[in-house]
């Protein structure tokens, strides 16, 4: 729980610095969203409710000693985390391609371009800072299948399933909120 809290703290600075240049530039935040490709950001919002239900499973399975059945739920688990980093890299690779990598060679057109370039410098930092903690949470996830498929969990003990399990949630939570404050700024008053 205290290593949740700190990543808790380490995300919450990045929220503070997004929370301040959107009140600062709020036209910036609405053209730079509009970059974003909703379907895609949906598409992997989905996936990872899914993660998440499916990690319950595996650690429901563990609890009640059904080794078989927590190895799958946590190997499905890692396909729907692997399915969102595959999303996500084709996301970055659209940026890359249209220029809209921060740095020297950014390329935006319209009035706020610079203001733009800090809201993608921090889509790519909040949204890979979370890729890099889903690869974690793959790791660790291998390794409590691997014991899994080895019988060292029992409805007994099981401790390292659940604790995986909240690695997992906070990953997909951080992930419920990055999505709305990167891809629906400003929507509703777009489309009306």
């Amino acid at each position: 729980w205290i290593f949740l809290v700190t990543e808790v703290m380490f995300f919450g600075g990045l929220f503070a610095a997004y929370s301040l240049y959107r009140i600062w530039y709020p036209e910036a935040w609405s053209e730079g969203s509009l970059e974003l490709d909703i379907l895609l950001g949906g598409t992997n919002t989905v996936v990872l409710i899914g993660s998440s239900l499916t990690m319950a499973f595996a650690v429901r399975a563990a609890q009640t000693g059904k080794q078989r059945a927590t190895v799958n739920w946590l190997l499905l688990t890692m396909v729907l985390g692997l399915t969102f980093l595959v999303i996500k890299f084709f996301e970055y690779k659209h940026k890359y391609d249209l220029h809209h990598i921060p740095g020297p060679n950014f390329q935006f057109e319209g009035p706020h371009a610079a203001q733009v370039q800090i809201f993608i410098s921090l889509y790519f930092a909040l949204t890979g800072l979370h890729a890099l903690h889903m690869l974690i949470g793959f790791g660790i996830l291998s390794t409590i299948a691997w014991m899994a498929h080895k019988g060292r969990f029992s409805a007994e003990w099981y401790t390292p399933v659940e604790m995986a399990g909240l690695y997992w949630h906070f990953v997909d939570i951080v992930w419920i909120f990055l999505f709305p404050l990167l891809y629906l700024v400003d929507r509703a008053h777009q489309l009306s």
